[in-house]
Order: structure tokens, then C-alpha cells, then sequence
């Protein structure tokens, strides 16, 4: 009898998926390239600024410029229930990007969540600059 249970919870964690798989910011390739001087990354030209670039990623690309002239890019996909693929939105002091659909806040300079319900980091991307040319990728 205790067999029979066990493999009926076995069976139904497998059926219903009792890992968090599903939470997790689905893995796509990444090859975003452009010129510095481009106009739509124009904000991008002094320390704290940000840009959203649609097209990329799970829900577009957020790039940000840090105080040391360094950049960071994050998937626009929420960490909070990903699979709602819900776009984050930057703030207006730049410093933050929310999700729209649950209300979490994200830090810029590292990604991190800043509110609640958010407990996952952006997924964050790999930058290189080179010759005026700017190049996200995975």
C-alpha cells in the first residue's frame, strides 16, 4: 500500500510539475549590435542614462549606463512569473524598471529586485564596446 502512494505522488509531481521550471526567464539568443552614436541610444551618452531596444530577447532589452561608463543589459521579461512574458517598463528616474503586471521593482545597476513580489534578478546579458559599436549578446 505505501508503494502504491508513493508512486502516485511520484506520478502526480510529475504530472503537475512540482519543480519551478516554469518560473524561470526562458533562455533565447541574443545578438543585438549598434552604433554608440545611434539615436535611440542616445540617453545612453551620460552615466544613469536608459534605453529600451523592442525586437531582442524574451521582451526587448533594457541598457543601462552605470556611473563608472560601464553598460549592463537586461531582458525587459519580468523575473515574476516569466511565463506571462510581461514587459518591465523603466521609471522615470531611470534607476528602476517595473513590471506593469505584478508591481515589482527592479534595480538597474544590478538587476536585482527592489519590491515585492519579484524574489529573481533580470536576466542580464553580456555587453562589450568596441570601435564606437555597442554589442549585446548571450
Amino acid at each position: 500500500m505505501t508503494r502504491k502512494i508513493a508512486l502516485l505522488a511520484v506520478l502526480m509531481c510529475t504530472f503537475f510539475a512540482c519543480g519551478k521550471g516554469g518560473d524561470v526567464i526562458p533562455n533565447v539568443a541574443v545578438n543585438f549590435q549598434a552604433n554608440i552614436n545611434d539615436p535611440r541610444l542616445a540617453a545612453l551618452h551620460s552615466p544613469g542614462g536608459a534605453v529600451i531596444i523592442d525586437g531582442y530577447g524574451v521582451a526587448g532589452l533594457i541598457l543601462y549606463r552605470e556611473a563608472d561608463q560601464s553598460y549592463v543589459a537586461y531582458d525587459r521579461c519580468s523575473s515574476y512569473q516569466p511565463q506571462n512574458h510581461c514587459a518591465v517598463t523603466l521609471d522615470n528616474n531611470t534607476l528602476t524598471a517595473t513590471d506593469p503586471c505584478s508591481g515589482s521593482k527592479f534595480s538597474l545597476i544590478d538587476g536585482t529586485p527592489v519590491k515585492a513580489p519579484a524574489t529573481r534578478s533580470l536576466r542580464s546579458y553580456s555587453v562589450n564596446v568596441s570601435n564606437f559599436e555597442i554589442f549585446v549578446s548571450n
